[in-house]
């Protein structure tokens, strides 16, 4: 009888790992946005990657396509309905009510890096758990406040090495002014409904807005002579766009009116802006005609209030870093390996590994960088390890040494050595390194 082959697990649909030899990218991307939001004033916050589902129902909107089409939701043995989060601006507002921040200073500044998770065809570029890091200033109607959180996401790209991009832009307009838009839109929809596809035929009825968010090549034509909602605009969201504008110009940040971006969730008012590549650097296997977006928000001035808080205004943006990283390596983009290290302990025997494992611990609380291959069975391996690696000094502890209480010191460089005792390697090798 044939023996039963053996099920090798994999990752589910849409997920991966992310192995050791791609995490050079992600700390990079990791550092690079703690360091600069703190710069900009921003505080981290983690919330929970499960929430409950009417969050996103209220919050992004019962007729976007997240809510509709894309959201992991289950009821928990105790009956509560959880979504797993497939974005992060309501789980932040939710824990900003929730924690009082309300009664902070104004506007707070908040950031995030985790997980989400939407149920999508998996494609390049798209994951059904994919990783996202985003900025929220809560308490704030400031024109300038949209620009900084544009400012501090082309601050992150160009310090990643990607300066390729551009920053589209438009405004949706507010409740007093967006009706008549809405309006407009599904007049002009309604009259070439038979040009559109069976997608868009939905949306009019529930969605209008995502009307110009469509990308299938039927609805091109229709989509190019739609309404703009500039054109829409009460006297305060004008003024509030053309401030925008006008900062964005002040910092020589090239952008261009897209009077077809929308954005695909319902919270949105005023301004939403979009970060692409530029013509040009799409990477491979993306359609140029519809460029990736590395990152994209807006104002959202509402959203406190749905969730049960007081009106309160708001803006932020969310990133894509798996699409951050695939433009890095399309754009021959250089990321170093962590630093080398200065010294490499070679050991042997149980004796020596013991000993070893102490002065790992006393140079690691030195702050000297320091490497190891305690399960290589000879000094000659371990000895060419050290050397791959770049290490300035070997700590050579045999069985002899170990039971002498000494060490050698081996420079890597000229293979000179010399035996310090055990008691002064420290200090011998800081000397060496020029530490004080």
């Amino acid at each position: 009888m044939p023996r039963k082959k053996r099920k090798l697990f994999q990752a589910p649909r849409g997920t991966y790992d992310i192995l050791p030899q791609d995490q050079i990218y992600w700390e990079k991307i990791r550092r690079v946005v703690r360091d600069l939001s703190g710069d900009y004033g921003f505080d981290r916050i983690d919330t929970p990657i499960i929430e409950d589902t009417e969050i996103f129902v209220k919050g992004t909107g019962q007729t976007t396509d997240i809510v509709e089409k894309q959201m992991y939701s289950f009821r928990s043995k105790g009956g509560d309905n959880l979504t797993l989060r497939p974005e992060g601006t309501p789980g932040v507002i939710r824990a900003y009510l929730e924690n009082g921040f309300i009664n902070l200073p104004h506007p707070v500044k908040l950031y995030y890096f985790g997980p989400m998770f939407r149920y999508e065809h998996p494609q390049a570029g798209r994951f059904r758990q994919f990783y996202q890091f985003g900025f929220e200033i809560i308490g704030g109607q400031e024109p300038v406040l949209d620009v900084q959180v544009i400012q501090l996401f082309l601050h992150i790209l160009r310090d990643l090495g990607l300066k390729k991009t551009e920053v589209r832009i438009n405004s949706l307009g507010c409740p007093e002014c967006r009706p008549g838009f809405r309006r407009a839109l599904v007049d002009y929809y309604r009259s070439r409904k038979n040009r559109i596809c069976p997608e868009c035929q939905k949306r009019l009825k529930g969605n209008p807005l995502r009307l110009l968010d469509c990308k299938e090549e039927k609805c091109q034509p229709v989509k190019a002579g739609a309404p703009a909602s500039l054109d829409y605009l009460c006297h305060q969201c004008h003024n509030h766009l053309k401030s925008v504008l006008e900062f964005l110009d002040e910092l020589e940040i090239p952008y261009f009116l897209d009077n077809q971006l929308v954005r695909g969730l319902d919270y949105y008012t005023k301004t939403v802006f979009e970060v692409t590549p530029e013509p040009g650097e799409v990477a491979s296997g993306q359609e140029t005609r519809q460029p990736i977006s590395l990152g994209a928000g807006g104002r959202y001035d509402g959203l406190v209030k749905t969730l049960g808080g007081k009106p309160t205004p708001a803006v932020g943006m969310a990133a894509g870093v798996e699409r951050i990283i695939h433009l890095m390596r399309e754009q021959g983009v250089k990321v170093s390996a962590r630093s080398s290290p200065k010294v490499f302990l070679v050991q042997l025997g149980e004796l020596g590994q013991r000993k070893s494992l102490k002065i790992f611990e006393e140079l690691h609380r030195e702050e000297i960088h320091i490497a190891e291959s305690l399960s290589k069975p000879s000094i000659k391996s371990q000895l060419k390890i050290a050397d791959k690696l770049g290490a300035k000094f070997s700590l050579i502890l045999g069985q002899q040494e170990a039971l002498d209480g000494s060490v050698i010191i081996r420079d890597m460089e000229s293979g000179v050595q010399e035996t310090v005792p055990i008691a002064k390697v420290v200090s011998e090798l800081k000397k060496r390194l020029g530490k004080k």
